[in-house]
């Protein structure tokens, strides 16, 4: 066996997701905003005998990635990979992609002829929307099925405090489409993806963030709340249920934690990434 590589696997944030009808494929058409948090779990891979995944029992994504890579090697490596999981589960924050992600970098760099960059890219769509993003660098702007990627630029100089709600669990992100398809939730796709895209055109200062679209999957009873403490954007993140708010500095943040502290089952205080 080889010895042991690590990478930071980080959060993500969708400062923005648009939503329209299903596609052919089963997927839906999306337009979002995914911007990376230093909120992160740690990956480590090897080469082994034998495809493992170790530290975090509910995997299902890390092991998919490394069966991938295995294969692309003509099934004579295998790998073992240890995660270190600090993202919570099933929030929004796309921690198992952000895994997925991290494996196929680390495994990828391990194999005798490391794949190009595209290559790698079309396994990461394979295995879920957001995984392509996380093996790119910066903001990115998503669409199709969240898997075409376009870099943005974009003001980075503010922090989020992220906030689980007391008693809320998330559903199924596959409940969450179909209670989005049941109430017509695509109906002007178009132009709530037009305000979006003029929207990203115009933003030259963190408060710009506020002109974005709201998430059309979820929302959050604590988005009013952190408005009214003091964040300029505030919204639920992918399929919910953690909310976030964007403040002008981590001072702003901490106050917001402190008046919510009693009311929320956990907050994190974070930057981009």
């Amino acid at each position: 066996m080889s010895e042991w590589v690590s990478f930071e696997a980080p959060a993500k944030l969708n400062l923005a997701l648009v939503v329209g009808p299903m596609r052919s494929d089963g997927k839906h058409e999306v337009a979002t905003v995914l911007e990376r948090l230093t909120l992160a779990d740690n990956v480590t891979v090897r080469r082994a005998e034998s495809t493992r995944v170790i530290g975090f029992e509910e995997d299902t994504l890390v092991r998919a990635a490394l069966e991938q890579m295995t294969a692309r090697s003509g099934g004579s490596i295998r790998f073992e990979a240890h995660i270190d999981k600090r993202i919570p589960l099933a929030a929004g924050l796309g921690g198992g992609s952000s895994d997925a992600a991290a494996a196929l970098r680390l495994s990828n760099d391990l194999l005798d002829e490391p794949l190009a960059q595209d290559d790698l890219e079309a396994i990461a769509a394979s295995l879920g929307a957001d995984v392509p993003f996380f093996l790119r660098d910066g903001p990115q702007l998503g669409t199709g099925d969240g898997t075409t990627l376009a870099e943005l630029e974009l003001p980075r100089d503010y922090s989020v405090l992220l906030a689980l709600p007391n008693g809320v669990a998330k559903s199924s992100t596959a409940g969450v489409y179909a209670a989005f398809d049941a109430r017509r939730g695509e109906a002007r796709f178009a132009e709530r993806r037009t305000r979006l895209l003029e929207t990203l055109g115009d933003v030259d200062a963190p408060n710009g963030l506020a002109r974005l679209p709201p998430n059309d999957l979820a929302s959050s009873p604590l988005a009013d709340e952190l408005l009214r403490l003091g964040a300029f954007r505030a919204d639920a993140t992918g399929a919910g249920p953690v909310a976030y708010g964007l403040f002008v500095d981590r001072d702003g943040a901490e106050r917001a934690r402190a008046s919510l502290e009693t009311r929320v089952a956990r907050t994190w205080i974070v930057e981009p990434g």
